[in-house]
């Protein structure tokens, strides 16, 4: 059987929504001297990263990446972090993934700073499915599709040999 793609976003496309979204970021934070923006592995911190190069070159303030590594498929949370918690005190927190589906992955984003005062916490994603079985509303995303739930959306991001694309299977 053949797996169709359609075409979401080229990689011009998917780099005009990073820039879009990186200056909703600057509007939203113009008075911070330090946001740090979490990025979910793999994808969403992809995108982190590169939210994170726009940001530098546009923004009065300092930026710095952080990483969060999920367990997924767990059914409690379960996640490894490059930081230490207490450092996010009081600070604005953008958290960024590639696609929001149910909005599992995000809440369990969200659970990570549960313990924490925080100033903001924001969420960025590239592809808002809109299908939420979770409570989870993005801040910032770079297309919103309505799809049936069997599709399934594909980022494609730094992969070797193919050019960055979102797809539709």
């Amino acid at each position: 059987m053949s797996e169709k793609k359609f075409l979401i976003l080229n990689s011009k496309q998917i780099q005009q929504k990073i820039d879009r979204i990186a200056y909703q970021i600057l509007e939203d934070n113009f008075d911070e001297t330090e946001i740090l923006i979490a990025g979910i592995l793999p994808r969403g911190n992809q995108i982190a990263q590169r939210l994170k190069v726009v940001l530098d070159e546009i923004a009065p303030f300092t930026t710095r990446l952080l990483t969060i590594e999920l367990e997924k498929d767990s059914t409690s949370l379960s996640a490894r972090i490059n930081f230490e918690i207490e450092e996010c005190s009081n600070k604005v927190i953008v958290l960024v993934d590639d696609v929001l589906n149910s909005g599992k992955t995000l809440a369990y984003g969200f659970g990570v700073f549960l313990d924490v005062p925080l100033k903001k916490l924001r969420t960025v994603v590239l592809v808002d499915r809109n299908h939420k079985s979770f409570p989870v509303t993005t801040d910032y995303a770079g297309i919103a599709l309505s799809t049936v739930i069997k599709e399934h959306v594909s980022v494609v991001l730094d992969v070797e040999g193919e050019e960055d694309a979102v797809y539709l299977v």
